[in-house]
């Protein structure tokens, strides 16, 4: 598969992981989300107001996926700073957060507010909170992969830019963010039909789904970048050593 295909289809499969691993979070933590935090303030606050008990794991999820960005963050400026790309660092990040997740699910659903649940459900946040960081700082220009709401917000006015816009250029980029933008909401969709029916068949164990696609992102990433390093120490191939001067979907891999 062509390198530049590979990263084109990277906000479609982190959007599948984002789907998959909120509903198998949902299902398996007590209502909890991983990758939509909006939703956590909601349900925290509504357990407030009525008085319901609330659990561990939602309290600290907010304050959690926070501090998670900002250290991604950090870490992104530092490996900058170094010369290096962020993008494979963070989707690496990414992957060991999820695994930590898949080997703790055997304690999901026992007790929400067990030490073993509780840090299950915070390696979900942390693990969504780093694909936010890397969607905004590595791969710009694409779409949100976890906040639908903005996705399909964006995607309609785009859409009826194009049927009703006067400005022909105008009309021409609202395209191109319609093209660039459905793609995530199909995956996002398709991961939370995934993850439930997964859920479903083998219970907290389903997420090895976003697990192992985050692992494939990583690994299609990886062999792209390494394939854009190879052709870089070619005679006659422009751009940097290491294809650091190559932008396919504005990634920096």
């Amino acid at each position: 598969m062509d390198d530049s295909l590979r990263l084109k289809l990277l906000p479609t499969v982190l959007s599948v992981i984002a789907g998959s691993a909120d509903v198998i979070s949902f299902l398996g933590l007590g209502g909890l989300f991983v990758a939509h935090i909006t939703g956590n303030l909601v349900i925290l606050a509504a357990h407030v107001v009525t008085g319901d008990p609330v659990g561990i794991a939602p309290v600290l999820s907010v304050p959690v996926f926070i501090v998670v960005l900002a250290l991604a963050r950090l870490l992104a400026a530092g490996l900058e700073a170094a010369g290096l790309a962020s993008l494979r660092p963070l989707l690496l990040l990414q992957f060991l957060l999820l695994a930590g997740f898949l080997a703790l699910s055997p304690s999901i659903g026992i007790d929400p507010n067990a030490p073993n649940e509780v840090l299950a459900a915070m390696l979900g946040v942390s693990a969504m909170a780093v694909q936010n960081a890397l969607v905004q700082i590595s791969v710009r220009g694409a779409p949100t992969t976890a906040v639908m709401t903005t996705n399909i917000t964006r995607f309609t006015m785009d859409v009826g830019h194009v049927l009703l816009g006067q400005d022909p250029a105008e009309a021409a980029a609202a395209r191109r963010r319609a093209a660039n933008t459905w793609p995530s909401i199909v995956g996002f969709g398709a991961g939370a039909a995934l993850g439930a029916a997964l859920f479903r068949a083998v219970g907290p164990a389903s997420i090895a789904l976003p697990t192992g696609l985050a692992l494939l992102a990583l690994a299609g990433v990886h062999h792209g970048t390494a394939a854009r390093a190879r052709a870089g120490r070619e005679p006659g191939c422009r751009g940097r050593r290491g294809g650091r001067r190559f932008r396919l979907w504005r990634a920096k891999p």
